[in-house]
């Protein structure tokens, strides 16, 4: 009986130690994911950002000067958002 309850044990050492790995991987890949959406979600709303400064240049809302400068500044977050994507692959 000892026996049986000790080699029940062993199986269940050997299995939680070779299943630690793979629930790991699930883990670390579901937050890739959730990371990986929440960035594509944020260059679609900068991407749109951009396109509405470009809008409000051309209906007059805004000077050249500050479209230069918000175009510029929308531009680098944008770039940021795709490296930090790219650096997920």
């Amino acid at each position: 009986m000892e026996f049986a309850a000790a080699l029940l044990l062993l199986a269940l050492v050997v299995a939680a130690v070779v299943a630690a790995p793979l629930v790991r991987r699930e883990a670390t890949a579901e937050r890739e994911g959730r990371r990986r959406d929440e960035l594509e979600a944020a260059k679609e709303a900068k991407y749109r950002e951009i396109r509405d400064a470009e809008l409000d240049f051309r209906m007059g809302k805004l000077s050249e000067e500050d479209f230069r400068s918000t175009d510029r500044e929308l531009r680098v977050e944008a770039i940021a958002i795709l490296r930090e994507i790219d650096s997920l692959d």
